[in-house]
């Protein structure tokens, strides 16, 4: 049975939002899911320090799934890129902190596929570096850091559903599970 280890941001848990439809998405292909909660809340210092952090929490859960799981990242969660990269495990990154050089230079060490997902509105995302990261990459025009895009929530809705769709191709693409 394949594993997947699901990693929440900071705002919400591992089964909300974005989080609980792709896990959701995995569980339906046979995956055993594995999700992360926060022992506390992280340090406020956004840097290596709050990488190092995030690292300490997801590590022993790391050591419990299976032999390779896929990662599954919102957010804070994201932080995780650095242990994917040195483990080559696959990876869905929702909203992942691209513009910090020391959170980005995780996602280049990848030797694993991986998919990206963020939205223009969002401070945090940087679509050209996405692009040259990963041919995996869904983009929305408009979508803030929470992937909700202005209008009637129902185009937030739709949204969802296209990523859901471009995780479902993703793992078509990468054979997962094999």
């Amino acid at each position: 049975m394949a594993d997947a280890v699901v990693i929440p941001g900071g705002a919400f848990g591992p089964a909300a939002g974005l989080l609980m439809y792709v896990g959701e998405l995995v569980e339906r292909r046979g995956a055993r899911v594995h999700r992360h909660s926060w022992s506390h809340d992280p340090p406020m210092e956004f840097g290596p320090r709050l990488e190092g952090w995030v690292r300490d929490e997801v590590w022993p859960l790391l050591e419990t799934a299976g032999d390779r799981p896929l990662l599954i990242g919102k957010s804070l969660g994201t932080l995780t890129a650095a242990l994917a990269a040195e483990n080559s495990l696959p990876a869905v990154w929702l909203t992942p902190l691209l513009t910090a050089p020391w959170a980005a230079a995780a996602f280049d060490a990848a030797s694993a596929p991986f998919l990206l997902v963020g939205g223009t509105a969002d401070r945090l995302w940087d679509g050209r570096l996405a692009r040259r990261l990963t041919p995996y990459l869904l983009e929305v025009d408009g979508a803030d850091h929470g992937m909700y895009v202005p209008g009637p929530l129902t185009d937030s809705i739709a949204v969802l559903a296209r990523v859901i769709a471009a995780v479902e191709e993703f793992l078509d693409a990468i054979r997962w599970p094999g």
